[in-house]
């Protein structure tokens, strides 16, 4: 036989001979015991802690967020979708102390590092709620979409939605122990009526007209001002005055009156101008101005001037009110009264 065929025949010997070595010294003993797969594999799986958790794992810990997202429509999305997976979570690392620890010892450091656990807390909430909120075809109608170019001017979302519980809410307005009577809030408003007018129809464009206004944001607007939040000299003094109780009274009164149109002698490109812009507004104050949420002022014709005054009350921080100051802090004079000039203009309802 030819050398060369020796050689190749003992070649190809010698590479099975360490195939069939690796084959056995690299192969797991317990490979192929119940199958084509490292049996082993099974109980170091189930043995390793899940990284996942679900809900129940953090109620415990946040008992009233937990509470609020189970009985809100956000319920559908777990925990860990927006705070991160249970075992990044520090209090994770707590659950098993190495074993030349004193479990005395654990149990101290434990408390002192439980002090220091935090959740994650999305930082930008606009990129992650629009994942599933954002406006695109093909998404179900039931679910919320927005076009995020001219939703509220690219503001965070936890300025206005709470996130265990997002649907945009009704202002905490104090409920009355009993049926509120709005005689007695007319007579209360006796003192209102030479600035807003007896029966709520302001006499003077620089005041609002309060007639058919939102109760609840009447209440909320006084409160504002009791607190400081509003700053105006002769509103503070007068609601220092006033109890929870005078203030659901007055509300009653104001919104129980019909409402009358200031109007806008604004021309009509200055007017139309300003129906654009208010595209950005309509989610919490209406379409036509008119607030379907008693959290929000209708705007609908109300007067011009204090609509001005309003929206740059809100620019220089006289009015407190951290969705509305990031929505108006790119506005100009001219848009401001472009939107003042269109909310004029509307009939209110």
């Amino acid at each position: 036989m030819p050398k060369h065929i020796v050689r190749l025949l003992l070649l190809i010997a010698t590479f099975g001979v360490v195939a069939i070595g690796a084959k056995f010294y690299f192969t797991d003993k317990s490979f192929g015991v119940y199958g084509h797969y490292r049996a082993d594999a099974v109980a170091e799986i189930a043995a390793a802690a899940p990284i996942y958790r679900g809900a129940a794992y953090c109620q415990a810990c946040h008992r009233e967020r937990f509470t609020q997202w189970s009985a809100g429509i956000h319920k559908v999305v777990t925990c860990e979708t927006c705070h991160g997976a249970a075992a990044k979570h520090p209090s994770a690392q707590l659950a098993a102390p190495p074993a030349p620890v004193d479990p005395r010892m654990h149990s101290r450091i434990a408390a002192e590092r439980l002090d220091h656990v935090k959740l994650m807390i999305p930082a930008d909430t606009v990129k992650l709620c629009t994942l599933c909120h954002e406006k695109m075809p093909g998404r179900p109608a039931t679910q919320k979409q927005i076009e995020v170019s001219r939703h509220a001017a690219g503001q965070q979302c936890i300025v206005c939605h709470n996130p265990h519980s997002p649907k945009l809410a009704a202002a905490g307005v104090p409920q009355a122990a009993k049926p509120v009577d709005a005689a007695a809030g007319r007579m209360k408003a006796a003192a209102c009526a030479n600035c807003h007018g007896a029966e709520g129809v302001s006499p003077n464009p620089v005041w609002p007209s309060l007639a058919g206004q939102q109760r609840g944001y009447l209440v909320s607007a006084l409160q504002a001002y009791k607190a400081g939040a509003r700053r105006d000299p002769l509103m503070t003094e007068q609601a220092k005055g006033l109890s929870e109780a005078d203030m659901i009274e007055l509300a009653a009164f104001y919104a129980s009156l019909s409402c009358q149109s200031a109007g806008s002698s604004a021309a009509a490109p200055v007017v139309s101008a300003g129906k654009a812009k208010a595209a950005t507004c309509a989610a919490c104050h209406g379409a036509e101005g008119a607030s379907g949420n008693p959290a929000w002022p209708s705007l609908a014709g109300l007067q011009e001037a204090y609509l001005v005054n309003a929206l740059k009350a809100y620019q220089t921080g006289a009015r407190q009110n951290p969705m509305m100051a990031g929505l108006v802090k790119g506005l100009s004079d001219a848009d401001i009264e472009q939107l003042a000039a269109y909310y004029a203009g509307l009939k209110c309802k």
